[in-house]
């Protein structure tokens, strides 16, 4: 199974001869003290604005501001970024909640939520950092970007309901995030589409960001949810709006390259890059070295500190810059879906304009986490194809990342002479034009080598932990990893449900066979073993062989008498007891829409920004409930891509 999973990431055929023509107690979950301050007064600023072009047709925020809101439509959006636009007003918004721990991320603080500012802010009724009467400041804007749909070029796509109000930085960790409501009303990227966002998937992406990040894994974040009563959104029923306040280092996505590239606006796609190392990364000297390593295996940390002008690497594979770049991002997103892959987390729609330029989990529409271990598991119930399925996950990234590699290519290719003021200006000659198409496939075939390498050690980095070892070992990958897969598969287990109960295993429970077998029915759900050609006796015996491999291990790395105690509490911070799962979702939707209950979001986002404790001090036998077995005719549940 796993050797499946994890096979050589193919380059899809490139297309970059025809492009080559015109060419991350008392301190906080942050680690800081430092208490906030009010929305108003956090730290704002508008860099994405100020550095990039905006559309032609709204040159300065005034321009946008003194349009009627409803005359702000769909359009096609050429030379530039982003619109200036500003959220469409709601009218009685309902605060639903709010995370507390994006709350102390951010710099805001406690108690800030229930101001009449926050809620106002949250629901695109005010803008902060504009001056209305003066007609200047900072202002909303919406991203412009295309993509790659279900392998097919899509077009000009963009934020179609998403905008942006401003950057703030924390004063402590220096961290810079991109604010944004989602669901806020129309944009030129809209398309046919309305601008709005219904409350069923705005609790659903509220939930599962914060998870997200509980649980380590790369993710854009969410910091409020916000009810809409008067707005009725017509999808596959008439459903309640609701607008998510969320934020990210940065929203750009390969889709964003993609549409450069289709247009053929290649200078703006050399001013991209320069923004995104200067001003979304730490600079051009923070980007990784040249990896020594073909087959990307490198034995020490990448260094650093590249001049910019450096170039790196022997004639023919040059690496200027933008490479290091190219590889920056990469490495990113494969640690991202390692992570994915080590947790069963599913998105559900990989396009390219869902993959994240910084490597995050961005655009939340019908993911999952696995219920049962079931690699060719979808969420996503138009995928009929199952491109998108959690078993195609790091191919699909990959694949994602050949086509920012072929928007990139013309940067790459040219090497040595990517300042000459020539090939700046009008691109490369017809006659060197086959070098560069070499060069630039090579690098990216060299990197390619690069995000498996990368891939395989995060992936076997988690999954060393969360089977509670101190070391990897090369025959764990068979004989532990893809073994305990290939069991999970068979016999239809619960994932991340494995993980939590063997923290809990004494080893000297797992002496002799019997033991085993005994505690082999632990993973077993309640109505016993559901899988076809296997009998309760085959399953355990299966079972106890691989927890014997497994026992054996926990004495090599802990000593003869497997140190329990650390062990097991190492083993529970890395593996989670509560999961929101699809048919927690599915009823808390239902609870809050239909039911009207309000405090159960509270308490299921407890649960999930805290997820690996035992109890959260709440409703126990609810907690128990949702941490517990997969109702049977709730596993494996789908959704739509629409929201």
């Amino acid at each position: 199974m796993l050797s499946r999973l994890l096979s050589r990431p193919q380059l899809p055929h490139m297309r970059l001869a025809q492009m080559a023509a015109h060419l991350s107690n008392s301190k906080l979950s942050n680690g800081t003290s430092y208490l906030g301050t009010s929305l108003a007064d956090l730290p704002k600023s508008w860099t994405f604005t100020s550095s990039l072009p905006p559309d032609a047709k709204f040159p300065t925020p005034a321009d946008s501001h003194k349009t009627p809101r409803d005359e702000i439509r769909p359009a096609q959006v050429k030379g530039a970024l982003f619109t200036w636009v500003r959220p469409e007003e709601s009218k009685e918004p309902e605060l639903l909640a709010v995370s507390s721990t994006a709350l102390r991320d951010l710099g805001i603080k406690e108690g800030e939520e229930k101001t009449e500012e926050f809620k106002e802010t949250v629901a695109g009724n005010r803008l902060l950092g504009w001056d209305a009467g003066k007609g200047e400041g900072g202002y909303p804007w919406a991203q412009c970007y295309g993509g790659w749909q279900f392998g097919s070029w899509a077009g000009q796509l963009g934020d179609g309901r998403a905008i942006s109000l401003f950057e703030t930085t924390h004063p402590e960790t220096k961290k810079r995030y991109e604010l944004q409501l989602k669901g806020a009303g129309m944009t030129p990227y809209s398309r046919f589409a309305d601008g709005k966002a219904v409350l069923r998937s705005s609790i659903r992406e509220f939930v599962v960001s914060e998870a997200l990040n509980a649980l380590r894994i790369p993710t854009t974040r969410a910091l409020s949810v916000t009810l809409l009563p008067h707005e009725k959104v017509r999808r596959e029923m008439i459903e309640p709006g609701a607008i998510v306040a969320r934020f990210a280092e940065s929203w750009l996505r390969i889709g964003t390259f993609d549409i450069l590239r289709a247009r053929g606006e290649r200078a703006l796609i050399r001013q991209l890059c320069t923004y995104i190392a200067e001003n979304v990364f730490e600079g051009w000297e923070s980007l990784p070295a040249r990896n020594p390593a073909d087959d990307g295996k490198n034995k020490e940390p990448l260094g650093s500190n590249i001049g910019k002008d450096t170039i790196e690497g022997p004639a023919g594979l040059e690496e200027n810059r933008f490479t290091r770049l190219y590889r920056e991002i990469v490495r990113r997103n494969a640690k991202t879906v390692a992570a994915w892959q080590a947790y069963a987390f599913t998105n559900g729609v990989l396009n390219t304009d869902n993959t994240s330029i910084f490597g995050l989990s961005i655009d939340f529409g019908p993911f999952a986490f696995l219920d049962n271990f079931d690699p060719q598991y979808t969420p996503n119930h138009d995928d009929h194809m199952l491109r998108y399925s959690y078993r195609n996950q790091p191919t699909i990234i990959w694949w994602n990342l050949v086509r920012l590699g072929e928007s990139l290519g013309e940067l790459m290719g040219i090497g040595k002479n990517v300042d000459v003021e020539e090939f700046v200006e009008k691109g490369v000659r017809q006659e060197a034009a086959d070098d560069l198409v070499s060069r630039a496939e090579g690098l990216i075939s060299r990197i390619g080598e690069e995000f498996k390498a990368t891939f395989l050690e995060e992936y076997k980095r988690i999954m060393t932990a969360r089977l509670g070892l101190k070391t990897f070992k090369e025959e764990d990958f068979e004989s532990l990893y893809s073994e305990l897969l290939d069991t999970m598969e068979s016999l239809e287990l619960d994932f991340n449900q494995f993980f939590r109960k063997l923290s809990h295993f004494n080893v000297a429970d797992l002496e002799t066979d019997a033991g085993r077998k005994e505690k082999a029915g632990n993973f077993f759900h309640h109505e016993g073993v559901t899988s076809l050609g296997n009998t309760e006796e085959s399953a355990r015996k299966r079972i106890g062989e691989w927890l014997e491999k497994w026992r054996t291990r926990v004495y090599e790395d802990w000593g003869p008498d497997g140190d329990d105690a650390n062990r097991q509490a190492a083993m529970k911070r890395v593996n989670p007891k509560f999961i929101p799962k699809g048919w927690v979702l599915d009823e808390l939707i239902k609870r809050v829409e239909k039911g009207g209950e309000r405090a159960v979001l509270d308490r299921v986002m407890k649960m999930a920004l805290s997820p690996f404790e035992e109890s959260w001090g709440e409703n126990k036998e609810e907690e128990e409930r949702w941490c517990g077995d997969v109702p049977r005719n709730d596993r494996a549940m789908q959704c739509s891509c629409s929201s």
